[in-house]
């Protein structure tokens, strides 16, 4: 094999590295209950429809204690109280109309990459309403609904079924349309994870 041609069958075998990777990842879309590809890892972390820039420290009054999750679903907003009036302001998807909750519960549990497990209520719901069929189990990672970081919702005690968590679909940050959990973008909700403790009080209105 002569020099160019060794050159040319490189360039090629590049090509079809390329392109099998940026085709490798498939990702199951709640909004839609179906799986579609995606080539870019920016977009899997970044891209919105709202227009949403990223979260921000504002000015915020509030007499709850620094640590506490203050969602606004009207502003689909999530603040994370600081001292001296200030609080970090992120980006949030809410319920669609007929799934939005309010009310006060606490962070009982926090996860890394966690699976995914849908109510039966809601894979019925789905299939019958929709025509979607979800999985009874999906485990975490990049495919899953959950995203990078998941924060569990409890009532004395009680698991809520409601989270604060990541998606795999960032563009659907600032609008309604999940099942009443409350979603992130994957770098942000993976910060809000890093800050947050046990036994937090979050409020929802």
């Amino acid at each position: 094999m002569d020099r160019r041609t060794f050159i040319s069958s490189l360039a090629a075998l590049a090509a079809t590295s390329t392109g099998a990777l940026a085709e490798s990842r498939t990702i199951f879309n709640f909004n839609t209950g179906s799986r579609s590809s995606s080539s870019g890892g920016g977009s899997f972390f970044n891209r919105t429809r709202s227009g949403y820039r990223g979260k921000q420290t504002v000015s915020y009054r509030t007499s709850e204690k620094p640590g506490t999750i203050i969602i606004s679903t009207r502003k689909r907003k999530l603040y994370f109280v600081l001292t001296n009036n200030k609080a970090i302001e992120y980006g949030v998807g809410v319920g669609r109309q007929g799934f939005t909750w309010s009310g006060a519960a606490r962070i009982a549990r926090k996860a890394e990459w966690p699976a995914w497990h849908p109510p039966k209520e809601m894979i019925e719901r789905e299939k019958k309403k929709y025509g979607r069929t979800l999985p009874a189990r999906m485990e975490g990672g990049p495919n899953n609904p959950l995203g990078a970081r998941a924060l569990y919702l409890y009532q004395g005690g009680r698991d809520t079924l409601y989270r604060i968590h990541g998606t795999n679909a960032p563009a659907s940050i600032g609008t309604a349309q999940s099942s009443g959990c409350i979603r992130m973008l994957n770098k942000e909700v993976i910060d809000l994870h890093k800050r947050v403790k046990i036994g937090a009080k979050v409020i929802v209105s």
